[in-house]
């Protein structure tokens, strides 16, 4: 699923990475603990998260998850953004909350990992 049709069922707002939009993702993974996000060994993953600080942002370079979609409503800070863009990742953000983004994720046909 592209980035694109992620941000229009979302109702989402490109933060950063806007110049990756058609970039394909193949899996969603949606949790607020970064340890759980540690132990995946998925490529073209979106993480779906409610956390919204600079560990979560770290353990996405660690995961080398490239794109994140922060849920209700989270507010990135200037800081997250610049280590984003500096690992040029895709970061989102809705006003859903994970439950309704992950639904209309799911029944669009976006992958979970487990």
């Amino acid at each position: 699923m592209k980035i694109r049709q992620i941000q229009e069922l979302t109702d989402a707002t490109i933060i950063c990475g806007e110049e990756s939009v058609e970039h394909d993702v193949q899996y969603a993974f949606s949790s607020d603990l970064m340890s759980d996000v540690l132990t995946l060994d998925c490529n073209e993953m979106i993480l779906i998260t409610g956390l919204c600080n600079m560990q979560t942002i770290r353990t996405a370079e660690v995961a080398d998850v490239s794109c994140i979609l922060f849920v209700r409503g989270k507010k990135v800070t200037p800081e997250m953004l610049r280590l984003a863009t500096e690992n040029n990742m895709i970061l989102m953000k809705t006003e859903y909350s994970m439950y309704h983004a992950v639904g209309e994720l799911y029944c669009n046909g976006l992958l979970s990992i487990y």
